[in-house]
């Protein structure tokens, strides 16, 4: 049995351990952190939007991206929401809407009727929207957790709080561990989020808004909770969040609706996601014995599938021409 150490414990950690773990692998999950949580993954938004992304992403986003959904519905039954994407912007925001929808395809054309359809409490707030039904979402915290206990039942074994002493004897090591991990062409890209409560609003979706300067996104959680985000800074700096990121995610959450004014902030969080130059991630072959899968930039729950899927394949193909 080949025996797989994964370097790493956040969304591109764990799915490629689930995919070697179903594959037959015996395989070790080292963290340094003391449990699951804590990182860039923990801090994410969830969205499973491919044909969204395409907006400022490339073609290969959508390709890697399209598997998601089904991917994690088929690993966690019942984690996954698909209830698609809502795209909206005020009246003078109007050209970022059409700018948006010549990027991107999948949608349909709502107007203010349809909007007030898909999202009661946004009735009477935008005009037209861009409804994107294909796409889904889940939340990242138990999805997280929920595939660590998987994991588990399925024999995987989790160190937590360790480092690289005594990490030997592995047939292959496959490092996960994204900004930590030194590498010249990657870089920081800060993100910044907030999670709101207010139990007067109701969204079944994510929903976007549209702005020149401040693009933002709401994804709804359980019980009225809302994850308000992000920032994108070019920037490897992991402190709290300043007083400007945390004013313009305030502000369009305000803007999305105003009852947000008097919402609960019940966290802020700062997390920073590895990126290449291309914004693409790469499954890379080291020295034989360690792959690295890196650069999932604002992409983790969207590509860590197909990223994993990829390395299994290059793991498993190579114990077979090595006769493993």
């Amino acid at each position: 049995m080949c025996r797989i150490l994964v370097k790493g414990a956040g969304v591109a950690g764990l799915t490629v351990a689930h995919e070697l773990a179903a594959r037959g692998a015996s395989v070790t999950v080292a963290e340094i952190r003391s449990q699951i949580g804590g990182n860039a993954s923990w801090l994410a938004g969830g969205m499973l939007a491919p044909w969204c992304e395409r907006e400022s992403a490339e073609e290969a986003v959508v390709t890697f991206g399209n598997v998601a959904a089904d991917w994690w519905e088929r690993a966690l039954p019942g984690l996954v929401t698909r209830a698609g994407s809502l795209v909206v912007a005020h009246r003078r925001d109007a050209l970022e809407l059409a700018r948006f929808a010549a990027l991107t395809r999948n949608y349909e054309s709502v107007d203010e009727k349809a909007v007030a359809a898909l999202e009661p409490d946004l009735a009477g707030r935008f005009h037209q929207g861009l409804f994107f039904g294909g796409e889904a979402h889940l939340d990242p915290r138990r999805a997280l957790e929920a595939l660590a206990g998987k994991l588990r039942a399925m024999g995987v074994v989790f160190l937590f709080e360790t480092g690289e002493v005594g990490l030997s004897g592995f047939d292959q090591v496959i490092d996960c561990t994204g900004i930590a991990r030194a590498d010249d062409d990657l870089r920081g890209m800060r993100g910044e989020m907030l999670i709101l409560h207010r139990r007067d609003v109701s969204l079944a979706r994510p929903v976007r808004l549209l702005h020149p300067r401040h693009p933002s996104y709401i994804v709804p959680r359980a019980d009225h909770h809302f994850m308000v985000g992000a920032t994108m800074i070019e920037s490897d700096h992991d402190g709290p969040i300043t007083a400007r990121s945390l004013m313009e995610l305030l502000n369009a959450a305000y803007a999305l609706h105003p009852a947000f004014g008097e919402a609960e902030i019940l966290q802020t969080g700062v997390g920073v996601r590895p990126a290449f130059p291309d914004n693409l991630p790469r499954v890379k072959r080291w020295k034989d014995v360690t792959i690295t899968i890196n650069g999932l930039y604002r992409h983790g729950f969207l590509l860590s599938p197909a990223m994993a899927e990829q390395t299994a394949s290059l793991v498993f193909n190579s114990s077979a021409d090595q006769g493993t």
